[in-house]
């Protein structure tokens, strides 16, 4: 195997880890979603239901929404609900709808949230998340005040879009910001959360969830340059999730390397948001995943993302593999072991939407077709602890489903292809063509 040199290849690593809310990405066109059902009650039939990951899918299947709300599953001759069902959407395959665990706000197109025109958002939200079947999303890292004003506009139905939890402005090593972010101007370098102390970590954490956070994201290690790792210390990670976790919040770490995970799990991380490719030869150790799963930390994979960065260094494609068969093999030994997965793209630093290909991937690392769903729908609910509200299709759920083209559970790429998407009774994508 020949990695990259190192600065280069830590520099192809985690370029995408920068503050996602003072970078902005170049967008893509996009199909614009449909409006909502004439009605407040409306009916959807499908192939295939998959009513939960753990329970067989109905055939010949139909679901019925009321308002927000699922009010009855069945099978066989759907009720009578009049001209306002979702006909174009019928016939597909039907599951609860998807959470893309990482996510970032810093397109351009999502700039000044709070006064841009519904039909910009929206046409933006389509083409990076909601024509992909995601009806909540978690943002890693951007500017909060933006992300949350986005956020407010899609919960009043003033725009059409995901449900959104944010971490907000990451916190970073003392004196640990990561080379790739030094030519910022230094006005912004001077807003990006370094904290000297236990207290500072701890005033920072309160500031971020008041203002709307709903998390916290570590760096626990950041790369500095000179192959220099900088790592925050252990008594402040653990301040700074001890007070996230005190106000209700769910702690993410990124980790940059296998010792980075280690400290993630140390400090109280609830959720490890990469596999790891640095150093060469990475990997995840027994102990380091019993750990992990005894304190039920999950793990958001982004295995595609590997690829996209080593292509983007233009890493010969047989080294290429060699690289992102660590992370499989990490993301392989940590579901063997019974770790929970939560899916996630890094889209919005990765300008690359469809998710086709971290499909492939996390089934090549040994995930069945199953286990990806759950990644999508019930191991997220869960972990938000919204388990009572969503991530299943059954009475009472909220009406957040997407209907698929095909069966995924012949071909994971299947979950890329989506027919409709609805987030709480609302038509949030609709193919062209159906």
């Amino acid at each position: 195997m020949h990695p990259l040199p190192t600065e280069s290849r830590v520099r192809a690593i985690v370029r995408m880890l920068a503050f996602a809310g003072f970078v902005s990405m170049a967008g893509c066109a996009s199909t614009q979603p449909a409006g909502t059902p004439a009605e407040k009650r409306w009916l959807v039939t499908g192939s295939l239901l998959y009513v939960a990951p753990d329970r067989p899918p109905l055939a010949n299947a139909w679901l019925l929404v009321n308002g927000d709300k699922i009010e009855a599953v069945g099978t066989g001759s759907p009720p009578a609900v009049g001209s306002g069902s979702a006909q174009a959407c019928n016939g597909g395959v039907i599951a609860a709808g998807f959470q893309n665990s990482h996510v970032h706000f810093t397109d351009d197109s999502f700039a000044n949230a709070a006064t841009r025109a519904p039909k910009e958002l929206e046409q933006s939200l389509a083409r990076m998340l909601t024509r992909f079947g995601y009806t909540t999303v978690v943002d890693t890292g951007s500017q909060l005040a933006n992300t949350t004003a986005l956020r407010q506009r899609i919960a009043s139905g003033a725009v059409l879009g995901p449900e959104i939890l944010t971490a907000g402005s990451p916190l970073y090593p003392h004196n640990g910001i990561p080379f790739y972010l030094r030519q910022l101007q230094p006005e912004i370098l001077r807003r990006l959360a370094q904290p000297a102390t236990v207290e500072e970590a701890s005033v920072q954490v309160r500031r971020n969830l008041a203002d709307g956070a709903n998390g916290t994201k570590l760096f626990v290690a950041a790369p500095v340059g000179q192959g220099e790792i900088r790592r925050m210390n252990p008594q402040i990670a653990s301040a700074a999730a001890d007070e996230t976790h005190r106000l209700g919040g769910l702690v993410m770490v990124h980790p940059t390397d296998p010792d980075g995970v280690r400290s993630a799990v140390a400090a109280g991380a609830d959720i490890i948001v990469h596999t790891t490719i640095d150093p060469a030869g990475s990997s995840w150790d027994a102990p380091l995943i019993a750990g992990m799963v005894a304190r039920k930390v999950s793990v958001v994979p982004t295995l595609k993302l590997w690829r996209y960065e080593l292509d983007k260094e233009q890493v010969p494609a047989e080294v290429r593999e060699k690289i992102v068969g660590l992370a499989e093999r990490q993301l392989k030994a940590y579901i063997d072991a019974g770790g929970q997965v939560l899916f996630g793209t890094d889209v919005g630093y990765m300008t690359d939407f469809d998710p086709a290909e971290e499909y492939s991937l996390m089934a090549r690392a040994g995930m069945t077709p199953m286990q990806i769903l759950a990644s999508l729908t019930t191991g997220p609910a869960a972990r938000w602890r919204k388990e009572a509200l969503r991530g299943r299709l059954e009475t009472g759920m909220s009406a957040d489903l997407v209907v698929l083209n095909g069966d995924p559970a012949a071909d994971v790429k299947r979950f890329a292809d989506v027919k409709c998407t609805f987030g709480a009774g609302r038509l949030l994508f609709q193919r062209e063509g159906f």
